[in-house]
């Protein structure tokens, strides 16, 4: 069977397109993919004989952007930027999907492009299927980028010479890549329904880095440290975050691993209870640590609660506010806002979750986490059979 597998974003976006791409080619598929591949998952790709055709700017390209940047830190006040850069990218992305959309049997959408691969779906009459990491209703209700996303998919759907309204692509198949125990309420209310809206657990290639040696290395020689991480997030004072972090580590007697992700560190100083690094492999160094603070990615965060070890979430928006109550309503953590987290706010949000309860409820929850390996094999039955479907449809 022919699939095309669509992904845009930062590496939490697109990782789990990757992985699934990979496992239909390991399967004997035809797979096509419209996602950018970062830099860090680009031999993973090529190894499997995958590539990204291009689709819109690379997420590095964007940050490298200070209005894009700016913009994304103060959406509301930047609606008009917004609405215009969307419907750019909108228009370059649709030119690259109808050019690899010929013979498909399923398009297989990420979160972050179901409104313009399912116009796609809808002008082509195939099956659309829909990987969220993250309940999508709540990114609707709390989103100011909505606004531009709705626009540009109106404006798309006009130039396709399609009614406003969606067709073929109204009910797609959407694959909940993350577990439902993180969102109980909606997963009794969607085990009731068409089961349009399966949970198969997060999606991730848990590859590893260069670093993860000599980061293992560090820690076994002295206490297990808290990793300290921000994903994909631009810092604007990097320094002053790693001092803080040191700070207040120092205090409490802990020592810090920092993942600093696209953020430049090689002049900053920092003591010895504190190591610095670019990238490491979650699935392998969380485990050999006491806790996690970080951004609220859902892949992070799902790392956190498989390996068993509290978190503390300082948030900035998006899907990051949903993980800081989901770790809470679990017992396994916290969360709080990151512009506002203080040197000494810092400290209290570790202080509670190091405490023994929190920790011995982050290991009873990771034996209710489903396995990556049966995160992924999920995924790709419910898309065979989804393609299977439409074919005999």
């Amino acid at each position: 069977m022919k699939f095309l597998v669509a992904g845009y974003g930062s590496r939490g976006d697109v990782e789990p397109c990757i992985a699934v791409a990979g496992e239909l080619v390991r399967r004997g598929h035809d797979v096509q993919m419209a996602v950018t591949v970062p830099p860090e998952l680009s031999a993973f790709t090529t190894s499997l004989g995958l590539t990204g055709v291009p689709y819109g700017r690379t997420w590095q390209t964007l940050l490298a952007d200070g209005d894009f940047v700016h913009m994304m830190e103060n959406p509301i006040n930047h609606i008009q930027q917004a609405v215009e850069f969307v419907s750019q990218l909108c228009s370059e992305k649709t030119t690259t999907l109808m050019s690899m959309a010929d013979g498909v049997d399923l398009l297989v959408a990420g979160m972050t492009e179901q409104s313009i691969v399912a116009n796609i779906a809808d002008y082509h009459r195939i099956p659309l299927a829909v990987l969220n990491f993250f309940p999508a209703q709540l990114l609707e209700q709390t989103s100011p980028g909505m606004k531009a996303s709705n626009h540009a998919a109106l404006d798309q759907r006009r130039a396709l010479g399609l009614p406003a309204e969606a067709g073929f692509s109204a009910q797609p198949l959407e694959i909940q890549a993350y577990d439902a125990l993180c969102a109980p309420k909606l997963a009794d209310e969607w085990a009731r329904g068409d089961g349009r809206r399966p949970f198969v657990g997060a999606i991730t290639l848990e590859l590893p880095t260069d670093a993860d040696d000599e980061v293992l290395s560090w820690i076994a020689a002295g206490q297990p440290p808290v990793y300290f991480g921000f994903g994909s997030m631009p810092l604007a004072a990097p320094d002053v975050l790693v001092a803080q972090i040191s700070e207040t580590c120092a205090l409490l007697k802990e020592r810090a691993l920092i993942h600093m992700g696209p953020n430049d560190f090689s002049d900053i100083s920092h003591p010895d209870h504190v190591k610095v690094v670019g990238a490491v492999n979650n699935a392998t160094v969380f485990p050999a640590c006491t806790a996690v603070v970080h951004h609220g990615g859902a892949g992070t965060t799902a790392a956190g609660l498989r390996a068993g070890i509290p978190a503390l979430i300082l948030w900035n928006g998006l899907d990051q506010p949903f993980w800081a109550t989901a770790v809470h309503y679990l017992g396994v953590g916290g969360g709080q806002k990151f512009s506002l987290t203080s040197q000494e706010a810092l400290a209290t949000g570790l202080r509670i979750i190091l405490a023994p309860e929190y920790v011995a409820r982050a290991r009873e929850v990771a034996t209710q986490m489903t396995k990556p390996a049966e995160s992924l094999s999920q995924t790709a039955d419910l898309l065979e059979e989804a393609a299977r479907q439409g074919r005999e449809g």
